[in-house]
């Protein structure tokens, strides 16, 4: 579930007022923004920097943290810091940097005023395993249930009580958000969807039977159960993001929307924009 806010409209929601309070002259207190960053020396030489240039954050109520380093770097960072009061803005040092802003010395402070907020919801992923041991993870871009030996897995799909596929022998599967669907979603040739779609992708990761299968677009709402059909022959792990659970039997996802990870981009490089540049780059490519 996504929501799609200019900053100028955070004194809308529940924690306070956005920058444009500043432009009318409102005084205001402003708490240091919080920057943590990647140990690499890129990342740390841009933390420096940061730490001596920008001196206040201009959201009131509102927890500014930046977060320097890539996508994965990202992704761990808004789970270990998941509160409603908290916005996040990401500054790449990495390689891609999908979830990320470009950093620009000279521009920074005006960015990150200027910035747009989106906020999204993770999906929630539930294993149980083997030994019917439970464990939940959330999951920002994708839940991947990969094979775990070199035999291809074979996997049982439903949405709710509904069959998506009785019997799907493949390398895998893949559950993907909007936010994810350019990531490993889009590698597997699964659909990119647009930011606001209230949409989910399942993928099927390298289909052996049936080949053709292609997967689905399920509503936001859907809760998605996974089975494994031979567990000892053909042992499966699950992956949110970068949490592995192995050797899964059932899986169970869905999207939790009382989670909303909230994001800052710069103006004119928003999520939304990033996404659709994706979709013309796979038509065009």
């Amino acid at each position: 579930m996504v929501k799609l806010v200019d900053t100028k409209d955070l004194k809308s929601l529940p924690y306070g007022s956005a920058s444009s309070s500043l432009a009318e002259g409102t005084i205001i207190k402003m708490i240091k923004p919080v920057i943590i960053s990647d140990k690499n020396n890129k990342s740390l030489k841009i933390k420096k920097f940061l730490q001596k240039n920008i001196k206040f954050n201009p959201f009131k109520k509102f927890n500014l943290i930046i977060v320097v380093g890539g996508d994965g770097f990202m992704l761990q960072t808004l789970k270990k810091n998941n509160k409603p009061q908290n916005l996040f803005y990401g500054i790449n040092s990495g390689n891609y940097g999908f979830l990320m802003n470009k950093f620009s010395k000279k521009n920074i402070n005006k960015n990150l005023f200027k910035a747009k907020f989106v906020s999204i919801s993770p999906l929630e992923m539930k294993v149980i395993n083997k030994n019917n041991k439970v464990k939940t993870c959330l999951a920002i871009n994708e839940v991947s249930i990969l094979r775990q030996s070199r035999q291809a897995a074979s996997l049982l799909v439903k949405n709710g009580s509904n069959y998506l596929i009785k019997k799907l022998i493949s390398d895998g599967i893949l559950v993907s958000t909007p936010a994810g669907s350019t990531a490993y979603n889009l590698s597997v040739h699964g659909p990119i969807l647009n930011l606001n779609s209230k949409k989910i992708s399942i993928a099927p990761i390298s289909p052996f039977r049936p080949r053709r299968w292609t997967g689905k677009i399920v509503a936001e709402n859907s809760k998605i159960i996974i089975k494994y059909l031979n567990l000892i022959k053909r042992p499966i792990s699950a992956v949110a993001d970068n949490i592995e659970v192995r050797n899964a039997k059932n899986i169970f996802i869905k999207i939790n929307k009382k989670i909303k990870f909230n994001l800052l981009y710069d103006a004119n490089k928003s999520l939304q924009k990033k996404i659709k540049l994706e979709q013309l780059r796979k038509e065009t490519s």
